[in-house]
């Protein structure tokens, strides 16, 4: 069909704040151009879905491209308190320089009809209750997203 939308599948499977924008950036940004969308959830990256995101953190431990006021050495980073500083710091520059949050960034997905599947797999793992996920997200298995990555234009591992 020549007018069918282009497709794009992304699996998130990370759960950390630098983690957590590249999927819903790309999925709201392709979703705005015309493309379906479909985001699969799984392992770490089913902590975006959840309705509380106060505790997606940052860390500075083993990510040497972040950026730092000062140089510091990679004991520092391990020292307690520094992944909540370097969170707290993350959250104001995205703040600053008028980034969505995560929150908003989720609900313009949603807007935009991205559909988001959490891993039925992963839930069952951690044992999660769906009552902690947001409304309006759907859950099922690699089968179901595999259904949809395998005629898609373009698909992501995040």
């Amino acid at each position: 069909m020549e007018n069918a939308p282009k497709k794009m599948a992304i699996i998130a499977s990370k759960g950390a704040l630098d983690m957590a924008y590249p999927p819903l950036i790309l999925a709201t940004t392709a979703a705005a151009l015309g493309y379906e969308v479909q985001i699969f959830f799984t392992f770490y990256g089913l902590q975006l879905l959840r309705k509380d995101l106060s505790h997606i953190r940052i860390s500075p431990l083993a990510n040497p491209a972040m950026p730092m006021p000062v140089p510091m050495p990679v004991a520092v980073s391990m020292l307690p308190g520094m992944e909540a500083m370097a969170t707290m710091m993350m959250k104001q520059k995205i703040k600053k320089h008028g980034v969505a949050s995560l929150e908003e960034l989720r609900a313009l997905a949603q807007e935009a009809d991205v559909k988001l599947i959490a891993c039925q797999m992963t839930l069952d793992l951690f044992e999660f209750d769906k009552a902690e996920f947001i409304d309006g997200i759907e859950y099922g298995g690699a089968a179901t997203f595999l259904d949809f990555a395998g005629n898609a234009d373009i698909t992501l591992f995040v």
